[in-house]
């Protein structure tokens, strides 16, 4: 068998009591290597005490949210539509960004203990133009010594370039790299896992298939599992709800150990 490191991440840890079940039994179970948090959710705090045990056996990173109804209840946060606007318009300045920025960075140490592993960003905002200026600043600044946290970049994985996948991409993957290589910020392998969460847990186990198969060494696999049945205020404020659940009824199977 010709075995290859992948990094397989769970997003939006803390985002609620069924994501962050689902990422600390999967974690342990050891079919999970990373997690981002969402530390803008009041739970984070407890929910960081709860990944504790599994500290060392995963990677736990920062989530970095200006688009979740957490960002907007935070005074800073707004649809993805407005955040890409400005983005395209580049009317974001980094003294704006950093104001909402580093407070995130801060409350991801207290409650944690240390830095974070890796950062990424909700809805790939991490390589928004503004956004990314202002994050490798902050990175350069608060790790000036020592090891520096590692990036997501949103570039597909070789032959995974669909539509989304090349949308996302073109949000700056690119110079958020450029970027990243001259501030001495590592950045992990292409992305895997993108898709429109549609199909239920049968189509999703058939992508996990196909990303597996196509991954090339040091593919971050992004996965958002969920457990539990969502509540009525979850299914309105959280669109890919039942998707969660089909990721986390599969990557908890025997299917996907022998996948692995």
């Amino acid at each position: 068998m010709n075995l290859k490191p992948v990094v397989l991440c769970a997003d939006d840890y803390a985002q609620d009591a069924g994501v962050s079940r689902a990422v600390r039994g999967l974690a342990a179970a050891g079919r999970l290597t990373a997690t981002s948090c969402l530390v803008l959710s009041p739970r984070w705090r407890e929910e960081a005490a709860a990944l504790a045990p599994l500290r060392g056996k995963l990677d736990v990173g920062l989530h970095l949210d200006a688009t979740s109804p957490f960002a907007a209840l935070a005074g800073h946060g707004a649809g993805l539509g407005a955040v890409m606007a400005r983005a395209a318009l580049r009317l974001s300045r980094a003294g704006e960004v950093a104001r909402w920025l580093e407070p995130q960075f801060d409350a991801f140490e207290r409650a944690w203990g240390a830095p974070p592993d890796h950062v990424d960003g909700h809805q790939h905002v991490q390589q928004f133009a503004g956004i990314r200026e202002a994050l490798l600043a902050c990175i350069a600044r608060r790790y000036a010594s020592g090891e520096r946290p590692y990036l997501r970049v949103s570039r597909a994985a070789r032959g995974q370039a669909d539509a989304k996948a090349s949308v996302i991409a073109a949000w700056g993957a690119g110079a958020l790299t450029r970027g990243a290589r001259l501030r001495a910020v590592p950045v992990a392998g292409p992305l895997s896992g993108v898709y429109d969460f549609r199909g239920g847990q049968e189509r999703y186990a058939r992508l996990m298939a196909r990303w597996l198969a196509g991954a090339e060494a040091g593919t971050l696999l992004m996965c958002h599992p969920a457990q539990g049945l969502p509540s009525a205020s979850e299914l309105e404020d959280d669109p890919i709800a039942h998707a969660r659940r089909a990721e986390f009824a599969h990557l908890d199977s025997d299917a996907f150990g022998r996948q692995l």
